[in-house]
């Protein structure tokens, strides 16, 4: 079934080749069912279409002998007019879907699309005012984004300088380090120079500095008890003198 279909689909053309197994064979079977269903449906709808058609040109047929035997009327001897006039008429019928050229008929498709076309103006001014309100959001998201990207590019900037002062300031200070550590050890040279030519061990940078320490340690601890002192500075230096004050005050009393 499936390879007499593909030759009636394809004609007088090659089949173009597939690999044969249980799979592809139930798809283009499926594939087959659904494009025979849609012929048939083609065919009941064409069908259906000639049958209309017959119906209509009898129809026409049937007013067309109506108006020749009772008014007289034919369309090869109608006015240029009134051709053109019912020519209009049966585009309005067709252009506003009606099932009759009545009155009636008119006026109610005109009143429907009189609606539709309410409806769809008032749908389009929603529209219009989203696309506005949209506009305006878009713009302000605009002029944002372009807000932030100056900003961002004004941060990597003061980040570029930030970074070669950061760079800079690091090179002076490993220069210093580096400064530092070389007059450290120009100092320790000396010192040992120094120690080689005699010099006292208690006059080194840093027997110096513990001694300057020391000597700190010593001064706060010897600061109370210098207020404490301070009070008998008003005594007199000897036991005598002291009590030759205390007769003068007795005799003063």
């Amino acid at each position: 079934q499936v390879t007499l279909w593909l030759k009636k689909i394809y004609g007088d053309k090659p089949v173009p080749s597939y690999e044969v197994n249980e799979r592809t064979v139930d798809i283009l079977h499926e594939v087959m069912e659904c494009n025979e269903e849609r012929d048939r449906d083609v065919s009941l709808l064409i069908e259906d279409m000639h049958d209309q058609t017959t119906k209509y040109e009898e129809e026409a047929k049937y007013w067309q002998d109506v108006l020749e035997e009772s008014l007289g009327l034919s369309l090869d001897y109608l006015p240029e007019e009134a051709t053109t006039d019912l020519n209009d008429l049966v585009e309005s019928a067709m252009a506003l879907d009606v099932e009759d050229t009545s009155l009636t008929s008119f006026y109610s498709a005109i009143n429907h699309m009189s609606s539709e076309l309410f409806k769809t103006r008032s749908e389009n001014q929603e529209m219009e005012l989203k696309l506005k309100n949209l506009m305006k959001k878009l713009i302000s998201a605009q002029m944002m984004e372009k807000q932030l990207e100056e900003d961002i590019k004004k941060v990597e900037e003061s980040q570029k300088a930030e970074s070669a002062k950061a760079e800079s300031r690091s090179k002076n200070l490993k220069f210093l380090e580096a400064k530092s550590e070389d007059l450290k050890i120009r100092i320790k040279d000396a010192e040992n120079k120094l120690i080689a030519r005699g010099l006292d061990q208690s006059l080194t940078h840093e027997a110096l500095v513990k001694s300057s320490e020391e000597l700190a340690a010593l001064r706060k601890e010897i600061e109370p008890l210098k207020k404490e002192v301070e009070s008998y500075y008003d005594l007199p230096p000897s036991i005598a003198l002291a009590r030759v004050m205390v007769e003068e005050a007795k005799k003063e009393l």
